[in-house]
């Protein structure tokens, strides 16, 4: 059963004593390939130093994440512009990108500015989109309706209503679907239920929001399994039908 995990932070510092056990983890569970998007110029080179380590493994994304946009934003931008005009053969697609509304406003217009950018980048370099979005779907889309990616991408760690996730497949986004959905009582359920699986990729977001029943622990991308069990369960579907279609889906979008 192949499995492709569309986002994993792998280079995060809560793998640093043990991150090639957890890659082989992964790789034994059946998860094939790792996408691996960036944070912001903090995280580029220890990304693309594991990236590097394990290039038929682990792919790269560039960009500029909604709550790293502060005040010297323009400075990270002028970075992912340099690797995209460099080194464009080198990312799998431009993310992690969006807006998040969330944990703090200072920086709206600021964060709009750098998402408008890099999705204009995205379509210069012919590039999928990695987006995050956390309060911020009605901003997300009217964006996306002035500034239409060619090769549109992910809502990753979607986290909307289902009039949402409607929205966002008719536009030619696919929904990530990670730990979430193995919540009690959560509303991701019935996103996934209604949603056509051609629709939808497994994604972890480790080392965050581990699924049930390791949630409160370290995720790991060998935990995409359980993810697609429970879609498995949702559907009525086997989990190796889940995996072969959210697996073509991934191929699909990101061009691997």
């Amino acid at each position: 059963m192949e499995i492709i995990d569309t986002h994993t932070h792998l280079y995060d510092e809560a793998f640093v004593s043990d991150v090639d056990m957890v890659i082989t983890n992964a790789l034994s569970c059946g998860v094939s390939t790792m996408l691996v998007p960036a944070i912001d110029r903090s995280t580029f080179d220890g990304m693309l130093a594991l990236c590097s380590r394990y290039p038929q493994t682990l792919l790269p994304m560039i960009g500029v994440h909604p709550t790293s946009i502060k005040e010297d934003y323009k400075e990270e931008l002028e970075l992912v512009e340099q690797q995209l005009k460099l080194f464009s053969d080198r990312y799998i697609a431009v993310g992690e990108i969006g807006l998040d509304y969330y944990w703090d406003t200072t920086f709206v217009a600021e964060q709009k500015d750098a998402l408008i950018k890099q999705l204009q980048w995205a379509n210069q370099y012919n590039k999928p989109v990695d987006l995050h979005i956390r309060n911020a779907y009605a901003e997300m889309f009217e964006i996306l309706k002035d500034i239409e990616v060619h090769r549109k991408g992910v809502f990753h760690c979607f986290s909307g209503d289902i009039s949402e996730a409607w929205k966002a497949v008719e536009m030619g986004y696919a929904l990530g679907i990670g730990g979430v959905a193995t919540f009690k009582k959560s509303l991701l359920v019935d996103i996934v239920r209604e949603i056509p699986l051609e629709h939808i990729v497994i994604e972890t977001d480790s080392p965050y929001l581990a699924p049930t029943p390791f949630r409160g622990k370290r995720n790991e991308s060998s935990y995409c399994k359980i993810i697609a069990e429970k879609i498995a369960e949702i559907k009525s579907l086997s989990p190796e039908e889940v995996a072969i279609v959210t697996t073509q889906n991934a191929k699909n979008i990101f061009g691997i």
